[in-house]
């Protein structure tokens, strides 16, 4: 019988009390990992609330009751030392970390003219500095075995971007930049840690969640009996394959996956390109080039949901 792709392996997934952490913990889990379930358990979707130990105590409970290996971590990941003692925990728990998994995040949605400096700065926290606290002690502890090792060691970070960067997303300013600047420290992550055997890529997941139920309202669940395209269970899959041996070559990628379907993003690349007669450019020379290209081409609109994201209102 042919042993799980995970087993023997140890992994954490933060925000892992509620909907896509949740369900990568649970996929992890059966694939044979020992997990750590972090959430902070704040109740509302843009951090609000009292902290709570029961989102991560229950998904932790439900694995084991499968027969799986888990303990809760309730700790702030943007906090920087909650994030150390989450790692710490793995390490003590398990004998060392394999799996990081980064799903922690918050929405304070607003337009760029209306948003205030709190606004911005909570979602860049929770999003962009809770991915890099974890990734940072987590690769202090890959670099430290590796060297004790004297070679490569096992080591996987999944990432979680969204399609609020790659489309724009206008109401909300904070989270798509936080997005982005998700997929920049997964990249220059994936370049820092090859050497020491450590892949780092992204995702951008469409799934039915909290987070998200205002970008899905109107997408409503199947009702004929299929499977939900947008269940977060859809998007488990390739956590799980991401943070296997299988994926040992995929390294500092970006996928956007969703029901049935996983779609590879090339990295940007230049549509056009516009020489100087001479050694700088003009005024003039620059009007003369660029604006006809443009002109040419359809102009800027803002997308609807709809066309964004490809999907068909039910």
């Amino acid at each position: 019988m042919q042993s799980p792709p995970l087993e023997g392996l140890a992994a954490i997934v933060t925000g892992a009390g509620r909907g896509l952490g949740r369900a990568e913990a649970l996929e992890l889990a059966r694939l044979g990992a020992s997990v750590v379930v972090n959430d902070f358990g704040q109740p509302g979707r843009d951090g609000s609330g009292e902290a709570s130990a029961a989102p991560a105590e229950e998904v932790a409970a439900e694995i084991r009751a499968g027969g799986g290996r888990a303990v809760a971590h309730t700790g702030d990941v943007a906090d920087h030392e909650q994030a150390r003692d989450l790692v710490r925990l793995a390490v003590d728990t398990y004998g060392k970390l394999d799996v990081l998994v980064n799903n922690a995040g918050i929405l304070r949605d607003r337009m760029i003219f209306s948003m205030s400096e709190a606004e911005w700065d909570s979602v860049i926290r929770v999003h962009l500095k809770g991915h890099f606290n974890t990734t940072h002690f987590a690769s202090v502890h890959w670099r430290t075995r590796s060297k004790a090792a004297g070679g490569p060691v096992y080591g996987r970070i999944v990432n979680t971007s969204s399609e609020a960067f790659l489309a724009g997303s206008a109401g909300q300013p904070n989270y798509a930049a936080a997005k982005g600047g998700i997929v920049g420290l997964t990249t220059s992550t994936a370049l820092a840690l090859a050497k020491y055997g450590v892949t780092a890529n992204a995702i951008c997941p469409r799934a039915r969640t909290r987070m998200t139920e205002d970008v899905f309202r109107g997408f409503q669940e199947p009702t004929d009996g299929r499977p939900d395209p947008l269940a977060p269970e859809h998007v488990a899959p390739l956590v799980g394959y991401l943070a296997s041996p299988a994926a040992a070559r995929v390294n500092g990628q970006l996928l956007v996956v969703h029901g049935g379907m996983v779609a590879v993003v090339e990295r940007p690349k230049v549509a056009a390109k516009f020489d100087a007669a001479k050694e700088a450019f003009t005024f003039e020379e620059l009007d003369e080039l660029i604006s006809p290209y443009y002109a040419a081409r359809p102009p800027a609109e803002t997308f609807a949901a709809a066309e964004i994201l490809g999907l068909k209102r039910g």
